[in-house]
């Protein structure tokens, strides 16, 4: 569906129907990272009719995302106007709230409130970056994946082929086996060159592990140590970012459902770098608010997966410096999203000529990992 021209002045868009549906792709190998293992990722989509427009959303969840949606959000906001998008986010906020918001709830709606912003674009006719306001042309990548269960050569060749196609930055996972993780960044310092390299431990370490790896990593030139400790732990976090080598940015706040967790983390002075991930923080919406902490506190701004998503949203934000291209989301979203855009020279960079988030749902080629 599409529109020929710009929705009129003061003219209303009434929801005419929304769609869920959720897919579970399997993973190309067994992948783990410092606390958990997994061999599958579910996308859930959501699908807005309005004015003879569609708009698409997503969101890496389980598929119970797709029940909220369908059973708690769609009756909710069938017939209302699509262009008021705060007022249909906080419709959605409210009724979620005996269900419980964190979580799968605010996943639901971070699906929802995508397509009501993809929508609005595609009906004003204009790429969703260019209404959110760009702050800049393209924003830095950087290449995610170095699972725990890779092999040393298969976690070289990954990211130094990322390396090779011009990305500074590169993420490994340590954590699930610590006696090991000092030689595997070496290999991995061995493979990338000069490009900088970051690890996240996903919450693995005890503060006193985490203090002890940071040392040992630093002696490779690790300046991104992501989640030493467990992100509910803000002492922690504060404790290890107080005490780490010098140059070496703490980050967390990837599991931040709305803008007072992104407080507390601010507050608390836990993280150098704040992560966010429109994904699970209620949408485009939820997203630019903790954009607009960041830019309030003074504190780099980093997306958390999802690559098509944050594009348009991570070059508006003020405060963004970087990108998640995370190996996972990155197959999907090439394999399933018409008009994904790879990195080139270690940029992503918004297509201009799509209105909207400027990716579409191939739905003949996800209909086979319906669940």
């Amino acid at each position: 569906m599409g529109a020929s021209e710009p929705i009129r002045a003061n003219a209303q868009a009434r929801i005419e129907s929304i769609a869920t549906a959720s897919y579970r792709i399997p993973t190309d190998a067994p992948e783990s990272d410092g606390t958990i293992e997994w061999s599958s990722t579910t996308l859930v989509t959501a699908h807005i009719d309005a004015a003879g427009v569609r708009g698409f959303g997503y969101t890496y969840a389980s598929r119970a995302a797709a029940l909220v949606i369908a059973d708690t959000l769609a009756p909710l906001l069938r017939e209302r106007d699509a262009l008021d998008i705060a007022a249909r986010w906080l419709d959605m906020v409210r009724a979620v709230r005996n269900i419980g918001r964190p979580g799968v709830a605010s996943m639901a709606i971070a699906a929802v409130d995508a397509a009501l912003w993809d929508l609005k674009a595609k009906l004003l006719q204009k790429p969703l970056v260019t209404l959110l306001g760009a702050s800049r042309d393209a924003i830095p990548v950087y290449g995610s994946g170095g699972f725990t269960s890779y092999s040393i050569e298969r976690l070289g060749e990954q990211l130094g082929r990322w390396a090779a196609e011009g990305m500074r930055f590169v993420k490994m996972k340590v954590g699930r086996a610590p006696a090991e993780d000092a030689g595997r960044v070496r290999s991995a310092r061995a493979a990338i060159g000069d490009c900088r390299l970051f690890v996240d431990a996903n919450g693995a370490y005890s503060r006193h592990q985490a203090l002890a790896e940071a040392r040992a990593f630093a002696d490779d030139g690790v300046d991104w140590f992501e989640e030493p400790v467990s992100s509910d732990d803000l002492e922690g976090l504060r404790h290890v970012r107080e005490r780490a080598p010098a140059g070496m940015a703490i980050a967390a706040g990837e599991y931040g459902h709305d803008a007072g967790y992104f407080h507390r983390m601010l507050e608390a002075d836990a993280v150098d770098v704040l992560q966010a991930d429109a994904t699970r923080c209620g949408g485009f919406t939820g997203f630019m608010e903790a954009a607009a902490l960041c830019a309030a506190h003074g504190v780099p701004l980093s997306s958390h997966c999802a690559p098509s998503l944050h594009l348009p949203a991570m070059c508006a934000a003020r405060a963004a410096v970087h990108l998640e291209y995370f190996h996972d989301h990155v197959r999907i979203e090439s394999m399933l999203f018409d008009g994904f855009r790879p990195p080139r020279g270690g940029l992503m960079t918004p297509d201009r000529t799509r209105p909207g988030l400027g990716v579409e749902l191939k739905t003949r080629d996800a209909e086979r990992y319906r669940c």
